[in-house]
């Protein structure tokens, strides 16, 4: 069967101290890569530990080798560059955080080949830590990181004269990557694409628009390269989609109801599940899930990682059971709205926080279903 559980989390996890001060000390050259990578080892197979005591069965390595939730894969395609980005992008808050962060843009220099496996390695970490019961997920960017931020002014002419040429290379690199890991075992694979919100905000397709990218063709477009992406996948793996508005340092970059993307999206977009973010009123309501095809599962993104305060269990089964009106009961599951630190530096949440979170989910899954 694929994997699903009634209790999951999106992916990120918190940095110890210990990893923080190892990743400091490897970028100013004073610890070897080598040292480096035998802290994050043992810093994952603790988290990993983590994780199974507090209930969790899907266990992620926390994405701790990462700097955020893409540059580290998307910076290792080849003929890919990583540059700064534009300020009209940039991520909001509510005030209380004092941080800025602008999404960085991707530039394709030269033709994109798979050259070899970026993520088996790490995945083969958390999997050999996983324990009787547990299932290792593996989160991979969006492809559409790719290309958004810039669009084709991104992409050389000289390497891809035709764009459909561009995104035909992407979809093969993504799904030889998927390959990739189903042949080490990896069974759930997430594609986290906060890319999709996007086309929630006035401000972002305002950014498309001055780049030359139309939003109405272009969110189709999309959904076509994610499906080109997960096309070839085993029968008996699960892909998830993670659909924010952004994070990073308990900041978003979109709000809005899921409804401006509804009717383009669920019916089209070939996911097993949907990870989907209801955690404040930033969310919308749940009309939209209406739009979700039958035998989809939906992951209610119901418990927030934006801050420490703690849901009240009885609200969130409450609003799982509004959410029930819209999808049925058995293909509904409950985690946080998204990671607890996309970025390196995490949200403003401390890991207290964060294990009771955690805690939460599952109870309330077991309390629902009956299991986690």
């Amino acid at each position: 069967m694929k994997p699903f559980f009634r209790a999951d989390q999106v992916g990120s996890l918190l940095r110890p101290p210990e990893l923080l001060a190892a990743r400091e000390a490897f970028a100013a050259g004073t610890l070897p890569a080598e040292a480096l990578r035998a802290i994050e080892d043992e810093a994952i197979r603790a988290v990993v530990a983590l994780q199974q005591d507090l209930g969790l069965r899907a266990v992620t390595d926390g994405e701790f080798r990462r700097q955020n939730w893409w540059v580290d894969f998307i910076a290792r395609v080849p003929g890919v560059e990583i540059r700064d980005g534009d300020g009209n992008d940039a991520f909001v808050n509510d005030g209380a955080v004092p941080w800025t962060y602008v999404p960085k843009n991707v530039l394709t220099t030269r033709p994109i080949r798979h050259a070899g496996a970026v993520t088996v390695a790490d995945f083969a970490v958390v999997r050999d830590a996983a324990g009787p019961g547990a299932c290792p997920k593996i989160t991979l960017p969006s492809p559409t990181r790719m290309h958004f931020h810039g669009g084709r002014l991104n992409v050389s002419e000289h390497a891809y004269p035709d764009m459909e040429a561009f995104f035909a290379d992407v979809a093969a690199y993504w799904r030889a990557e998927i390959a990739a890991l189903e042949a080490a075992g990896a069974r759930y694979i997430q594609i986290d694409d906060p890319l999709l919100t996007y086309f929630l905000s006035d401000r972002l397709r305002a950014s498309l628009a001055r780049q030359g990218d139309d939003p109405e063709l272009l969110l189709p477009c999309y959904v076509r390269l994610f499906n080109d992406c997960v096309r070839d996948r085993r029968a008996d793996t699960t892909v998830a989609v993670h659909i924010c508005r952004g994070n990073s340092r308990s900041s978003w970059i979109s709000e809005g109801s899921y409804d401006r993307i509804a009717d383009a999206v669920y019916p089209h977009l070939d996911a097993d599940s949907f990870f989907l973010e209801y955690d404040d009123e930033r969310s919308g309501g749940f009309e939209p899930l209406a739009r979700i095809p039958e035998g989809k599962r939906v992951v209610l993104g119901l418990v927030t990682t934006k801050h420490g305060r703690l849901e009240d269990p009885d609200d969130l089964v409450r609003r799982i059971d509004e959410a029930a009106r819209f999808v049925p009961h058995d293909d509904l599951a409950i985690s946080p709205q998204c990671g607890f630190a996309s970025v390196v530096e995490g949200n403003v949440i401390t890991p207290d926080d964060q294990a009771r979170k955690l805690a939460l989910v599952v109870a309330v899954a077991d309390r629902v279903w009956g299991t986690a």
